[in-house]
């Protein structure tokens, strides 16, 4: 195996040349960013896939903005293609998208319509989102696609540091969805309709408790297609949130609780029976951060996702959230996410100035719902005789600026214990225990 990681670095390299980004104020501007990245997965968890998994992925962005005065406009081009994939593998469109229009977007910022009130943003097109702590609504990092959104956005910011964010969009649902036409890395322009409608808003205010507090409402709406049958899905989601920064010689925390309530069909049939939502995530966690020029930081927490399906269907769902900074790597690991989940985690973290950085989590996992599929796995006991212990899971990453700002090396790797419920439950794969290692180089220009 190392040497193909060797090989996949090498190529990392050879296809990333740096070229500086322009930096005018006003007028037009450019930057991209390209990523290699080889993974390897031995004693695949999820159900349904094979023991083992590869894919050197490649995933390429070009932004350009032209600017003047208060506005500005922008497309960026997105290009993400995976090779080398092993029979009955688990890529999808979340490692596939080739040649995709990602955002193509109008802006205009800087405006004062109420006087003295505050001041405004206003955007309207395709672009990305990152809403809140990400946890619902996010443009994806990790994973070698990401998420995009076509519709309006608007922002408002007060002299007191009060932030007000409106939005209604439509996802962009990625094409093609394929099996084969994946394999191939077949080029087709995503998908927006008023099939899949998301909206809502946040209000931030810093000087809560010692900490930001946000208050948020984002609602989503789905409906079926021709040959693309939906659960349906409405859902009302109602999220509070604390956070405060992390500071040398202090303690720093953070606590977020989200309710999800609206109706699902119970299966794609078209015929299918309505059921209540009543599902609930929270998320809480403490940290402190020594003193010193390496930042080192321990911290200890706990994410709790419902699980089940009757009589009101209560197993979490976390839209278009990402999974990386809470559970562990995308791409093809994918074990965990927010779904039917309860675990407590520890976490350190450090810095080797002037280039690295690393961290290093444990999380033992529990089933929150015996007899709901464990998170994103698949693996599922209808009866309950499995347990609720699904195994312990130790991951890291170390990232290194090879050349500052231009040439950055990423290590990730992930080790998951099975535990009774993954080795014992009917769909289980005997496969052994999950390791997962990636490799990855990546440039900006």
């Amino acid at each position: 195996m190392i040497h193909r990681l060797v090989l996949a670095a090498c190529l990392c390299a050879g296809i990333a040349p740096a070229v500086h980004a322009q930096t005018a104020k006003d007028g037009f501007t450019y930057s991209g960013f390209v990523r290699a990245r080889y993974e390897t997965l031995e004693g695949q968890s999820r159900a349904g896939f094979g023991a083992s998994d590869t894919i050197t992925s490649f995933r390429s962005q070009l932004l350009g903005e032209y600017r003047q005065g208060g506005w500005k406009i922008g497309a960026e081009l997105y290009d993400s293609r995976g090779y080398g994939t092993k029979p009955r593998s688990a890529i999808g469109t979340a490692e596939v998208n080739a040649l995709e229009l990602l955002q193509a977007y109008f802006v205009a910022d800087g405006l004062k319509p109420f006087g003295d009130g505050p001041t405004m943003a206003f955007q309207a097109g395709r672009f990305t989102l990152n809403i809140g702590s990400r946890r619902l609504i996010a443009a994806d990092d990790y994973r070698n696609s990401t998420n995009g959104y076509t519709g309006l956005k608007t922002d408002a910011r007060w002299a007191d540091g009060t932030g007000l964010t409106l939005f209604y969009v439509l996802p962009q649902q990625r094409r093609p969805d394929k099996a084969a036409a994946i394999l191939d890395n077949a080029i087709a322009f995503d998908h927006e309709g008023f099939d899949q409608q998301l909206w809502g808003g946040i209000v931030a205010k810093p000087g809560i408790l010692g900490a930001t507090g946000e208050l948020g409402y984002y609602g989503f709406a789905e409906g079926d297609t021709p040959g693309r049958p939906t659960r349906n899905r409405n859902l009302q989601n109602f999220d509070a949130h604390l956070l405060s920064n992390p500071a040398p010689n202090a303690w720093d925390y953070e606590a977020e609780v989200i309710a999800q309530t609206g109706t699902i069909k119970a299966s794609t049939a078209a015929n299918a029976a309505n059921l209540d939502v009543a599902a609930w995530f929270a998320h809480l966690s403490a940290g402190y951060m020594f003193a010193g020029e390496n930042k080192p930081r321990l911290s200890l927490q706990y994410d709790y996702a419902s699980g089940g399906s009757g009589p009101d269907y209560a197993r979490f769902d976390t839209l278009f959230g990402m999974r990386r900074s809470d559970f562990a790597p995308g791409g093809i690991y994918a074990q965990i996410g927010r779904a039917n989940i309860a675990t407590p985690a520890l976490r350190f973290e450090f810095e080797l100035p002037p280039s690295i950085d690393a961290f290093l989590v444990y999380r033992p996992m529990w089933l929150a719902n015996r007899r709901d599929a464990f998170s994103t796995s698949g693996v599922i006991d209808p009866s309950g005789r499995s347990g609720n212990f699904a195994g312990h899971q130790l991951e890291g990453r170390v990232r290194w600026w090879v050349v500052p700002q231009i040439l950055r090396a990423e290590l990730n790797a992930a080790w998951l214990a099975k535990g009774r419920f993954l080795d014992t439950a009917p769909n289980a794969n005997h496969y052994g225990n999950t390791q997962y290692l990636s490799v990855a180089l990546l440039t900006y220009f």
